[in-house]
Order: structure tokens, then sequence, then C-alpha cells
């Protein structure tokens, strides 16, 4: 699961082809201000919550339990499972996730990004509301796959529970992901990143110390 990770700074995203996103933002939380890029509006970065906010939703606390989606249960929960029938997919660009490890005895924080700097594409889903209600007009959701043995992702989180990840869109799958025009194509692609795509180390919120490196 991610709660916490370093979007994409605009400077990364210029080298698509696509205009830089014309919002600001910063490190995202559940709640704050991202850019993501839709099959609504697949030549646009557009801003959107961290954190899905479907159609009946009155009160943006719900941010707070949204901000993941389950692929296992997706089409089956309250919060999702409109957004995932009707195929609103999603990527979001991320230089970095942070996700905890526990093999010290307690939880540090660990930041995981791609070996080759490049940025993530994180697979997701998104909600749009039409109605000016104070509410997020974009939101989205990142979707987790079950990462059980996996030699990074599988190492976080408390030992005993079960070991979840963002899915990361190789490169050559990102249009194919936006693209795509059933629930057993867009499932097709929710797999496991290669390891050598990836490298993670040790990275303690300010005034925590930890030392490590996966690869």
């Amino acid at each position: 699961m991610c709660s916490n990770y370093v979007p994409s700074a605009r400077q990364q995203l210029m080298g698509f082809d696509l205009p830089p996103p014309d919002f600001s933002y910063g490190e995202a939380y559940p709640g704050l201000t991202v850019p993501v890029v839709t099959n609504f509006a697949p030549r646009l970065w557009v801003p959107a919550c961290f954190g899905l906010v479907p159609a009946w939703a009155t009160d943006a606390k719900i941010v707070r339990s949204t901000y993941n989606a389950r692929s296992e249960t997706v089409g089956e929960k309250p919060s999702f499972r409109d957004a995932w029938r009707r195929g609103q997919l999603c990527i979001i660009p991320a230089d970095a996730i942070f996700e905890p490890c526990y093999e010290t005895g307690k939880a540090v924080r660990w930041r995981i990004e791609r070996a080759d700097g490049r940025p993530m594409g994180i697979a997701g889903i998104w909600e749009r509301r039409v109605k000016d209600d104070c509410l997020p007009a974009w939101s989205m959701s990142m979707l987790t796959i079950n990462a059980d043995g996996h030699p990074i992702m599988g190492r976080m989180h408390k030992p005993g529970d079960e070991k979840r990840s963002v899915v990361i869109l190789p490169d050559r799958s990102w249009g194919d992901w936006l693209r795509a025009k059933s629930e057993a194509a867009a499932r097709g692609m929710l797999t496991p990143a290669a390891v050598d795509l990836l490298r993670a180390r040790a990275d303690p919120l300010p005034g925590r110390h930890a030392t490590g490196s996966l690869f």
C-alpha cells in the first residue's frame, strides 16, 4: 500500500508528448493534489486528489481510506466499483514511493524508485465530479496487487501482514493501459514490477536514523 510518494517533477514530465502540468504540487499524501493522465483526457495532465472521491461522497474525508484500491476487490467495493466498471483508468507519474520496512524491528521509511531515474507510471482509477460542491473535481486511487515473495515489495510493511504493491507499468504499456477496452485487458497488466527496474534504500523522516539498501 502507498500513502506517500513524490510525484514526478515538471522537468521529468516534459519528456512526454504532453504539455507540462500548469498547477503546483509537491510530495503527496492523501488529500493533496497531484498530476495524472486519464483515458478521458489522454493529452492532458489533470490535477487530481490523491484519494478517490466517488460520486455519492459528501465529505472529502473519504480520501483517507480510498488512496489505494485492492485489484482483487476493486469491482466490488462501493468506493471504487463505478470507476472500475466504467473503465476509468489513469497513470500516476511518480519519481519515488515510500513504504515502511520493519527489518530493524521498527518501522523505517524506505524510498523505492526506478533504477534508471525515469518516472514510474503507476496504474490507477479516476473519478470526475461535474457539480460544484467543494469536493475535488478530479480524484484518483492507486491500484494494488499482492506482493508476497517480491524481492523489494515483499520486504515492506509489518511482519505477518499481507504484502501489497502498487502496479508500476512498463514504459511500453502506458498507452495500452489507457486504451484498455475491457476488464480482462486491464487486469492483464496488473503485474509485479521487474526487480531490475527498481532500487530501494532507507530514507527515514528527519530526526530518524537508518542505513541500508536493498538494491
